[in-house]
């Protein structure tokens, strides 16, 4: 019925305002909707909807192909310019261990998942090409370890077909919101589980003093030179992404094509591995301060509007189509979760370090923080910190991820 992407465009920022607008009223029953219903599962569905009734049509509109090729990569930036390495590394050693052990949890429990459900129900786990079921499952790989921009990296490399990656979205945001959940409520009993565990949470109130202090001590209102600066380096970091990309592809496509397997000569693939390269280079320089001014909000911003030109694309009937999936998708965040509990009690590692680091993982900054404020307010920085590390390895460690299920699958 809409054909105009100007249009379109119009509308699915109007959606994203609505959603955000309602998930921030404390009164009357929305607040007690978004406690079953994630703001970013809406985010997905309801352009869903759009495309799925004749509204609009995601596969001929330009949207999702402008905003993956430039604000993508441009998000990756955001997102770790502002990596602190000096905090990180005053969290101690417990907490990049729970995070980096929640990541190993994840690249062993996708292809472990996916050989256990392929045993009992060959069925639920066969496709070929763009509908390989393990091509759906690594943009779940880029998801669970870094966040939203990451699977969209790889869901760009690895091609899974659209039908397919309706699927993963729903058990992607449905298992992790179910998750997050296990892990609020485990935040209201942390004492008890610190006791099972054997450690000792005192460390994280002087913690969560500093960060609050260095927080209100850095944070300033951005003035219109900063927006410059803050596209300048997103942008800018984008162009040299496609620029080197566009070199690097052809040259291994004609003289090692034997990549093609490893989706090495995906241009893609270059693409948010330089930018990511790059942000992560740019943190240890002064434009790290541009995270001060708001660099991963501006991120966050580019990263919604991704998401909604992906909700676009998505046939919601296709979701119903294979709900043995969502067995995968169980198992995988269970084994996450057993390696991440038997790592955490034989370190004596404290729960707030487990459900951060998880949740820095599976759900990416917003999440992060979320878990880490139902703690204390003022530790929610701890997530964003987690959360931004995570962005940082998410594409890396997802296309690792992806091979291992890859061969799995193909035996």
């Amino acid at each position: 019925m809409i054909t105009n992407d100007a249009v379109v465009l119009g509308i699915l920022m109007l959606i994203l305002a609505l959603i955000f607008y309602t998930a921030s009223m404390e009164t009357g029953g929305w607040k007690r909707f978004y406690s079953f219903v994630p703001p970013l599962l809406l985010c997905y569905f309801i352009p869903g909807l759009l495309n799925s009734f004749g509204i609009v049509n995601g596969s001929v509109s330009q949207l999702y192909p402008v905003v993956s090729k430039y604000f993508l990569p441009a998000c990756l930036v955001f997102f770790t310019i502002g990596m602190d390495w000096r905090s990180l590394s005053r969290l101690g050693p417990k907490a990049l261990i729970a995070m980096l052990v929640g990541t190993l949890g994840i690249m062993i429990g996708g292809p472990f998942a996916l050989w256990i459900v392929g045993t009992i129900s060959p069925e639920t786990v066969r496709g070929e090409g763009a509908d390989a079921v393990w091509r759906g499952l690594s943009t779940i790989a880029g998801s669970w370890i870094g966040g939203g921009a990451n699977q969209t990296a790889l869901r760009e490399v690895f091609k899974p077909s659209d039908a397919l990656f309706s699927q993963m979205v729903a058990i992607d945001v449905l298992i992790a919101e179910l998750w997050m959940a296990f892990l609020i409520y485990g935040a209201g009993i942390a004492s008890r589980i610190d006791h099972f565990l054997g450690a000792d949470s005192s460390p994280i109130e002087q913690i969560k003093v500093q960060l609050d202090a260095q927080h209100q001590a850095n944070e300033k209102a951005p003035h219109v030179r900063d927006y410059i600066f803050l596209a300048g380096a997103g942008f800018g970091a984008t162009g040299l992404a496609h620029f080197s990309a566009d070199l690097i592809t052809p040259y291994l496509s004609e003289n090692y094509p034997f990549l093609e397997k490893y989706s090495l000569t995906s241009t893609f693939f270059w693409v948010v591995t330089i930018a990511t390269f790059i942000g992560i280079v740019l943190s240890v320089t002064p434009l790290r301060k541009l995270e001060n001014v708001g660099a991963s909000k501006l991120g966050s911003v580019f990263l919604y509007v991704l998401v909604a030109t992906i909700g676009m694309q998505m046939d919601l009937g296709a979701v119903a189509d294979n709900p043995g999936l969502f067995a995968i998708g169980l198992i995988w965040i269970l084994t996450h979760a057993v390696i991440l509990i038997i790592v955490c009690k034989w370190l004596k590692i404290p729960f707030f370090f487990l459900a951060v680091g998880s949740q820095a993982n599976v759900g990416g900054s917003a999440s992060a923080s979320v878990v880490a404020a139902a703690f204390h307010p003022s530790l929610a920085t701890v997530g964003v910190l987690l959360a931004i590390l995570g962005y940082a390895i998410g594409t890396y460690g997802g296309y690792l991820t992806a091979l291992m299920m890859q061969w799995v699958s193909e035996g």
